[in-house]
């Protein structure tokens, strides 16, 4: 009898220990943050050969050793794109990423120019701002044509013709602030960590970045056709330190979804002076805006986090009327509100003044956000 008591004891606890494995996995599987890594050309497509360097074996090297350091954390998942040189389509590629469910797309590349250009860029899908940013997309885009039956996959898209880059930009226009603060910290880290030249974070039509339906960016991690730069590249030492800065930004950019708010500091802006304002069309040139329509409101916004923060003054450096808004998977958080664009503005140099160096004005017609151009043509009429 008192046997069976103690097999029934026995029983009782393997159950319940059994059980909370099972709940511990399913808590696992929920809370992993999924990183796609996508390393450039491969297979018959070597991408630039500048020097005689390889792209497609250097972006390889990066990303495997990026992938090696987040596989290190238990709630990080990582996913390739291509582990080894195999030729992967760019539809494929996103594809990929969709079917994992990433949280992160992250592409790597190596630039190549004729002059003596060097130094590091990150990209993120928004329209060429200028030529050379249309130049540098059409040559990553232009991977298209090594696949078979591309122009039905792609809808008829044309890498040469500004058009079409302009027509694939609406997708990602919800994932674009975050892309936008992981490109900032890619090049904060490249720039006071590894001293390289700093060309910032740039807006260009990457049909790769296109195929996504989460956060992404491309990085070119400096230009193998510039001698210096190009051998540092192609040195174990230069791999290590490039995928030692790109696993620190994306550790970095986690952190801050996590809820680190108020001592996150998005970008230092002054060490990276191209960074764009999360604005996919070019913003009219106003002097003035004093009109004030009512249905029109701008706010400032600070931060975005995968959970809910209390606002409080305390959390966000001692500012006050703080609102938060759910966006998909994100709550975003707003400093002020205003009618008055030159108020908004004034709010907004207020939070850089308190740390927030890469905050930027938002607009909301009828509290439904809108384009800054669309409010800023509206108040101006």
């Amino acid at each position: 009898m008192k046997t069976n008591r103690v097999l029934l004891f026995v029983l009782f606890i393997a159950v319940l220990t059994f059980s909370s494995f099972i709940k511990i996995g399913k808590n696992e599987a929920v809370e992993k943050f999924v990183v796609v890594l996508d390393a450039g050309h491969g297979g018959h497509d070597p991408g630039n050969m500048g020097n005689g360097y390889k792209e497609k074996d250097i972006a390889l090297k990066i990303v495997l050793d990026v992938g090696r350091q987040l596989e290190k954390y238990p709630n990080i998942k990582v996913v390739y794109t291509r582990d080894k040189d195999v030729f992967v389509d760019l539809f494929e590629r996103g594809q990929i990423a969709n079917k994992a469910k990433a949280d992160l797309f992250v592409s790597v590349h190596c630039n190549s120019h004729k002059s003596q250009a060097h130094g590091t860029e990150t990209f993120v899908l928004g329209t060429h701002r200028n030529q050379t940013n249309f130049e540098v997309a059409k040559k990553e885009n232009s991977v298209i044509f090594l696949e078979s039956d591309y122009k039905s996959k792609y809808g008829g898209f044309d890498p040469n013709s500004p058009e079409s880059v302009m027509s694939i930009l609406i997708s990602q226009e919800e994932y674009l602030d975050q892309s936008i603060m992981l490109a900032s910290l890619i090049q904060k880290q490249f720039t006071t960590k590894l001293k390289r030249s700093n060309r910032g974070v740039k807006q260009a039509g990457f049909i790769v970045l296109h195929q996504t339906v989460m956060p992404s960016v491309l990085i070119e991690v400096g230009f193998l056709t510039y001698k210096e730069e190009g051998a540092y590249l192609n040195s174990l030492n230069g791999q290590k330190d490039m995928a030692n800065s790109i696993t620190s930004a994306i550790l970095e950019y986690k952190h801050s979804l996590d809820g680190n708010v108020g001592n996150f500091e998005f970008v230092d802006e002054a060490s990276s002076p191209e960074i764009p304002t999360p604005e996919t069309i070019e913003i009219p040139k106003i002097t003035e805006v004093n009109t004030i329509d009512n249905s029109i409101t701008f706010k400032v916004q600070i931060a975005a986090t995968s959970r809910a923060i209390e606002l409080q003054p305390y959390n966000f450096k001692g500012l006050k009327n703080i609102t938060r808004e759910k966006e998909g998977g994100l709550f975003k958080y707003f400093y002020g509100n205003t009618s008055n664009y030159d108020n908004a503005k004034a709010l907004e140099e207020e939070a850089i003044n308190k740390g927030y160096k890469s905050c930027f004005i938002v607009a909301f017609k009828d509290a439904k956000k809108i384009s800054l151009s669309e409010a800023l043509k509206t108040t101006a009429n």
